[in-house]
């Protein structure tokens, strides 16, 4: 789950503690890299953007004075 969300094997590999990188590409190769799809919301209000955040969605960038949230479908 690590490696799909930061794509970084070196991280992988001191969360999980390995000492040898070989062990740590076992697990990467479990990780299913097929496209996600996501449910895209722009917040223009604080309102807005802490109800976002309560229905599980994720800060993704600013844009026009908006913020942009993605959850996955």
């Amino acid at each position: 789950m690590e490696y799909h969300k930061t794509k970084d094997i070196l991280h992988v590999m001191r969360v999980l503690g390995h000492k040898n990188i070989k062990n740590t590409l076992v697990y990467t190769q479990l990780v299913d890299f097929s496209e996600e799809e996501y449910v895209s919301k722009v917040a223009w209000t604080l309102e807005e953007t802490c109800k976002l955040i309560e229905a599980g969605f994720e800060y993704v960038c600013a844009f026009e004075n908006g913020k942009i949230f993605r959850k996955p479908k």
